[in-house]
Formats: structure tokens, sequence, C-alpha cells
């Protein structure tokens, strides 16, 4: 499936020294991601894409967390 490649990527991929516009883009996709499988996963109830859709909610938490700390002066 070219959804499961797609966070297959998202979770080898290196987070840190990646700018600001990086991070809100990842948010972006990674939500479009979960949503995408959240789909599938309504028609085939397969556990594993439970346990994919949950490694990456705590991928984009982290991203998210990491925005929000952002101070702009």
């Amino acid at each position: 499936m070219e959804l499961l490649q797609r966070a297959e990527e998202f979770e080898s991929r290196k987070w840190s020294r990646i700018t600001t516009s990086e991070r809100v883009q990842a948010s972006r996709d990674l939500k479009n991601l979960i949503l995408e499988i959240n789909e599938v996963y309504k028609k085939s109830r397969d556990q594993h894409l439970m346990e994919v859709m949950k490694r990456l909610t705590t991928i984009k938490q982290k991203v998210e967390k990491r925005l929000k700390m952002r101070v702009d002066v």
C-alpha cells in the first residue's frame, strides 16, 4: 500500500535541524496521512493500521509541540 510506504518514510525521517516551515508542512502532511489511513481503517478494521496511526500521531504531536514553543518577537 502506498499509504504504508508514506507512513514508513515519515517514521524514518530525521526531525532534528529542520526549519519551522518544514515543520509546518510536515504537520499538515502527517494530518492528511493519518486521515487517509483512518478512512481505510474504518473499512477493514486492521489492527496494524491502528498501530501505524498511533505512531504517526505521536510524531505529529512532537512536531506540533516544537512549533508551539517558538515565540515570535
